[in-house]
């Protein structure tokens, strides 16, 4: 089950299995790591509200405040500190973060009491108390890159926007060293470069400079690209055989076995078409990206051989698609859609597991920056975020 963690000042990923979960998702996308951010300015969850009415606005759960501040400790380290409360709750989350720069690698702390994490189903669950320690290698030209890491989980996870649920084992309490390695390589099948003659428009009154809304989405093209990897997993904590645990209510949060030791592979494979250099007023910019992920090479294998013991959500492979069209100038329409390839309860063939719709208003002087609102109809939870230099 993938996770990702829930957080105002987040790095952007995409998708990985249970094992790797707690970091590793992020790791298709390390060449972004130095480059994106996002800023949640505001954030709704409907939490199964069927309408929003002016007495579902006054609710003081929908709403949190925060207080964040960064620090930088010296050129290449930096330090982030959060505190939020949340509607009627009692207490407070607090994050803290430590990022420094090495000249191949990246080393970030991170620390929270407690954390919210996110699985593949939109559900969130609440871990105590979180603490992990990263070392990622900077991308290279080869394609190869690294991760390795020590994660420690304490107290029992709890559903946050649910009444009940099986929690992954992969939040239960232990102490844990993860390392993942990863191959990626993407060729161009065409590609249209920007010239001078695109920048510098020459009308009547003289000429002006038009540069793309994106400097990330100037070129049309059409690519190809694929990823393979491993990950390996060892948990320290005694009693990881059986994370079978209850809550404070008695209630058992999970009966998974957790194995001490585990390795596996996954991969992906990813096309890619714009038209378009995003520069005009309409009809500029239509892309489209689809993805598709194997998150567990093991559990697709055992399914292969209609073996009892596969993992029904890890080996079933999941297509991403990514549609974006040009509404006028600098905004754009965009829908994000996640489907299972399996066939679900009661229904035969592919299904989707969400789907979020969103516009955004790029900001030019920013060459890479936009305002993006959007909402998930599953989740039921929507956001305004500034983002920048996203993928």
């Amino acid at each position: 089950m993938e996770l990702e963690p829930a957080k105002p000042f987040e790095f952007s990923s995409f998708h990985f299995s249970e094992m790797a979960s707690l970091w590793v998702s992020f790791l298709q996308y390390l060449p972004l790591l130095r480059r994106t951010w996002v800023l949640s300015l505001f954030r709704l969850s409907c939490l199964g509200l069927p309408l929003l009415t002016a007495k579902h606005f006054l609710d003081k759960s929908l709403y949190s405040v925060a207080l964040a501040t960064q620090l930088s400790l010296s050129p290449s380290t930096s330090l982030l500190w959060s505190t939020e409360r949340q509607g009627e709750k009692k207490g407070y989350r607090n994050k803290f973060k430590i990022y420094h720069q090495l000249p191949d690698h990246d080393i970030t702390l991170d620390a929270a009491w407690p954390e919210l994490f996110m699985d593949r189903k939109g559900k969130y669950w609440e871990v105590p108390e979180s603490i992990s320690l990263d070392m990622s290698s900077l991308p290279s030209d080869s394609g190869l890159q690294y991760h390795f890491g020590i994660h420690k989980n304490s107290g029992h996870p709890q559903a946050f926007n649910a009444l009940d649920g099986e929690a992954p084992s992969a939040l239960m309490p232990g102490l844990c060293a993860k390392a993942a390695f990863s191959y990626q390589k993407s060729k161009d099948i065409w590609r249209r470069k920007e010239t001078k003659e695109d920048l510098i428009i020459k009308t009547d009154k003289g000429s002006y400079w038009r540069p793309s809304y994106d400097v990330r989405l100037r070129e049309p093209h059409a690519a190809i690209s694929g990823i393979i990897g491993g990950t390996c997993a060892a948990w320290f904590e005694k009693g990881s055989k059986n994370v079978e645990s209850q809550s404070e209510d008695n209630i058992p949060t999970t009966n998974n076995k957790r194995s001490p030791l585990s390795a596996d592979f996954f991969g992906s494979a990813c096309y890619t078409f714009q038209h378009g250099q995003f520069r005009k007023l309409y009809g500029d910019l239509t892309r489209v990206d689809a993805r598709l992920d194997l998150s567990s090479l093991s559990s697709f294998a055992k399914r292969i051989f209609k073996s009892s013991s596969a993992n029904k959500s890890l080996s079933s492979p999941r297509l991403n698609l990514i549609f974006q069209q040009q509404v006028a100038g600098p905004i754009v329409f965009r829908v994000d859609s996640k489907l299972l390839l399996d066939s679900k309860a009661g229904k035969l063939g592919p299904h989707i597991e969400d789907v979020i719709y969103s516009l955004s208003y790029s900001l030019r002087l920013l060459r890479s920056g936009k305002v993006v609102a959007w909402y998930s109809p599953k989740r039921k939870e929507g956001m305004i975020e500034l983002r920048l230099f996203e993928f």
